[in-house]
């Protein structure tokens, strides 16, 4: 288990969860204290990046202080139990799964799990899901977030897919309550050339965007 819990707190101060995919674990030791120093907080690690467990205890071990750090694309009941044996923090699944979304609430684990109709969300929510995560979210817009929480006004939600800098305020207008985001926060050109000042500052441009809700 994780040395500390998911910090909603920190997750507030800065709603956007950072989505690691397909990064090395030496690419990831660069990024987290730049992560924390733009002043974003929350981070996910999905299963499906190579050596996605180490990178999860290497992120708790070395960099957890000022982090939430989570494990994404769980989708089985094996990427669960090696998500948790890592010391995830929360859990974040593409789909709804009933039995992953029982587990980690009964374990007191934040889970956001995916879904994309008013049916699968509204499920998820009442299984006990943390937030519910809309994916993807480009291709309905942030008037279906303004539709969706009309009638579901309780319903926490995290739109993810397509997310950027241009359309982000948009989402947070309509009612999200927090945003998911990849590629567009984890820029692969400033990455592959070692351009961590300019990461940095990419970072920093999300951050004054939440900044100005």
């Amino acid at each position: 288990m994780s040395k500390e819990s998911f910090s909603e707190e920190l997750f507030k101060k800065a709603p956007i969860v950072g989505i690691v995919r397909n990064l090395s674990l030496n690419e990831v030791k660069q990024i987290l204290p730049i992560f924390r120093e733009a002043g974003l907080t929350t981070i996910e690690i999905t299963m499906n990046t190579p050596g996605a467990e180490d990178i999860i205890r290497y992120a708790l071990e070395y960099e957890s202080e000022g982090l939430n750090i989570g494990a994404g694309t769980v989708c089985t009941k094996d990427d669960l139990e090696n998500a948790l044996e890592a010391g995830a923090q929360f859990v974040v699944t593409p789909v709804i799964n009933k039995k992953i979304i029982k587990s980690c609430v009964k374990k007191g684990i934040p889970v956001f799990p995916g879904g994309f109709t008013p049916t699968e969300l509204y499920n998820a929510w009442s299984y006990g899901a943390t937030m519910v995560k809309i994916y993807p979210a480009t291709s309905l817009g942030p008037e279906y977030i303004k539709d969706l929480k009309a009638p579901l006004d309780k319903m926490k939600v995290l739109p993810t897919g397509g997310i950027n800098l241009e359309n982000m305020s948009e989402f947070l207008k309509a009612g999200a309550d927090g945003l998911g985001i990849g590629g567009q926060l984890f820029d692969k050109k400033l990455i592959k050339e070692k351009d961590w000042a300019g990461l940095k500052l990419h970072f920093q441009k999300f951050v004054e965007k939440l900044n100005k809700r």
